[in-house]
């Protein structure tokens, strides 16, 4: 082959590698770019605040109370896990709806779990779904511990009852009304529509009282009703507080009105 031919053989080849460097260049900026506009969780972990039994946990609760802190603690591993997996995915909110949310609505179900567990053979601790709200990077910080029990205002010992099941007998659930303040407009229908969803738990929870008299033993309503309850409650109260946090103040500690009792 001539000089002559070789030469523009040669710009051909050095063209066609400028374009391929140009366009590997382009779409890793593109994937950089795509990382740096997701979630702003990278390089952070999932704290969550350690949980305080405050009654001492009986010899027969043991087993149970400890297999759900470290169910505690296995869902923050899976949490962290899926942060890591997930980085760079969803928009400034993903980290909180996609992770923290479900891993606060877990943490409340093992922790109710610990109060039930001690509550069939002692008194019964109120109060630690406080612990359940985790955050990046620091633990936020948990409200005082209630200072009465469910169980002594619902009347629903464990010492007393006729023995035919439910002590709920001509008894309503309660549920305190969640407090909300400077609510902004663009979240008003949100909000209301957790606010209605949170009416309606309550009368469904009202009517399984109603329809399950007489079942179980003195524990029943409480694990078969007002727990699950409790749970559902926190979930919509997050929800809520999640809408307000869109384009507001989130508020905090909303969950203090997740817990119901018979009256």
């Amino acid at each position: 082959m001539s000089r002559a031919h070789a030469k523009p053989e040669r710009r051909k080849r050095v063209l066609i590698a400028g374009i391929a460097v140009a366009a590997s260049l382009t779409a890793g900026t593109a994937i950089a770019a795509f990382a740096a506009g997701g979630d702003n969780a990278a390089g952070q972990s999932i704290a969550c605040p350690k949980p305080v039994i405050p009654v001492a946990v009986p010899a027969q609760a043991q087993a149970e109370v400890q297999r759900e802190l470290a169910n505690l603690d296995k869902q923050i591993a899976e949490a962290n896990n899926r942060l890591r997996t997930s980085a760079g995915e969803g928009g400034p909110n993903f980290v909180q709806n996609a992770i923290l949310g479900p891993l606060k609505d877990k943490r409340v179900a093992a922790l109710n779990r610990i109060e039930t567990a001690i509550g069939r053979v002692a008194e019964k601790p109120e109060g630690l779904e406080r612990f359940a709200t985790c955050g990046l990077g620091t633990a936020p910080a948990v409200g005082a511990a209630p200072t009465t029990s469910r169980q002594a205002s619902s009347g629903n010992n464990t010492g007393t009852g006729s023995g035919n099941g439910s002590q709920a007998s001509g008894k309503t659930i309660e549920c305190p009304v969640p407090v909300l303040q400077n609510v902004p407009a663009k979240a008003q229908a949100e909000v209301d529509r957790e606010l209605q969803n949170l009416n309606k738990q309550q009368a469904e929870a009202n009517e399984r009282l109603r329809t399950s008299a007489g079942q179980g033993g003195p524990n029943f309503v409480q694990n078969a009703i007002l727990g699950p309850l409790t749970g559902k409650r926190a979930s919509a109260l997050d929800r809520i507080a999640i809408a307000i946090g869109r384009v507001g103040t989130r508020p905090q500690g909303l969950e203090r009105f997740a817990t119901c009792s018979l009256k």
